[in-house]
């Protein structure tokens, strides 16, 4: 069993609307068609995704096959549209203060986790075995691999993630 964590597509940013609302952007399906022609995702796999729009999109041009939309997979809510220049200061903040929120109307990165991990866990479950295929959102992915692997975040990783990007883990990572 290999878990293959799926960064969506580039997002279409939409001024006055939330990121979880965020369309793919067009211009950037070429970077997902190249990951499914990669041969870095399997081919027979269980998959699931995100909610957000992002994430289906991105679900559906990686694969023929059936995909679970998990609303436990979401992103770290952002419940705001404000743009913000230093997104990724503000990230790294989040970080470093989990149980706080970083910026106003942001979910504290411990409730993402909270959330997102106990879902990934059970999706493991249900299909233990198998490969499995997630596609969501960067920094929940961050925590998962953290908290699967029994490591600290790797926020140079999450600073370098492309969009789209997989992040791989396999059984021997796997803490304890």
């Amino acid at each position: 069993m290999t878990l293959f964590l799926v960064r969506h597509g580039r997002s279409l940013p939409e001024s006055g609307r939330i990121p979880a609302a965020w369309e793919l952007d067009p211009a950037g399906f070429d970077d997902i068609w190249a990951l499914r022609e990669s041969g870095r995702l399997p081919q027979d796999a269980a998959w699931f995704c995100s909610p957000e729009p992002k994430a289906v999109g991105t679900a559906q041009l990686l694969t023929e096959g059936d995909v679970g939309i998990v609303e436990d997979l979401a992103e770290h809510r952002r419940e705001t549209a404000d743009w913000i220049d230093d997104f990724a200061g503000v990230v790294r903040r989040a970080f470093e203060h989990p149980t706080t929120s970083a910026y106003d109307g942001w979910e504290p990165l411990s409730a993402c986790r909270g959330r997102v991990v106990p879902a990934v866990r059970r999706i493991l479950d249900v299909h233990a075995g198998e490969d499995v295929v997630l596609v969501g959102h960067g920094t929940a992915w961050t925590l998962t691999v953290a908290e699967l692997t029994g490591s600290v975040p790797d926020l140079d990783r999450w600073a370098a993630l492309a969009m789209p990007d997989v992040l791989v883990v396999t059984p021997d990572m796997l803490a304890p």
